[in-house]
């Protein structure tokens, strides 16, 4: 799904991993290319990591602070 937001558009998208979801997000460009924001946390189901994937990514367009995932990757 493609979502417009302050005269951009992203495509939010969740990912399982193992019973959790993972949120991610990518910027999608003019010409077609697409920038990944990359995976912002665990979720316990895909719709609370589909919210949180619309709100990082329209964050991510206003310049603001990202929300803070309940439960963090890490490397």
């Amino acid at each position: 799904m493609i979502i417009y937001h302050g005269g951009a558009a992203f495509e939010p998208n969740v990912t399982r991993d193992g019973k959790t979801f993972v949120a991610t997000a990518s910027i999608l460009e003019e010409d077609g290319h697409a920038t990944p924001l990359g995976k912002w946390g665990f979720f316990a189901n895909e719709d609370c990591a589909m919210h949180f994937a619309i709100r990082s990514a329209t964050a991510f367009i206003e310049g603001d602070d990202l929300p803070v995932p309940p439960v963090r990757l890490s490397a």
